[in-house]
């Protein structure tokens, strides 16, 4: 019962964890950063996901645009 969803955004890729509810690792994965990437990947894997938990890394000082 449960599947919980863990993604660690970064500007190039994010990384999927996929947590049953015990805390079990059901799935992993990187995938680019794109919509329509990570949400190909839950949709063939994560269905019944109940929680979502989203972590973006901070960029590097100095980074960005000006």
């Amino acid at each position: 019962m449960g599947v919980f969803a863990a993604l660690d955004v970064s500007q190039e890729e994010t990384a999927i964890c996929l947590v049953g509810a015990e805390g079990e690792i059901l799935a992993e994965a990187k995938v680019p950063t794109c919509p329509d990437a990570i949400a190909d990947w839950l949709a063939k894997r994560a269905a019944d996901v109940e929680r979502w938990e989203w972590r973006q890394v901070p960029l590097p000082s100095g980074s960005g645009t000006r």
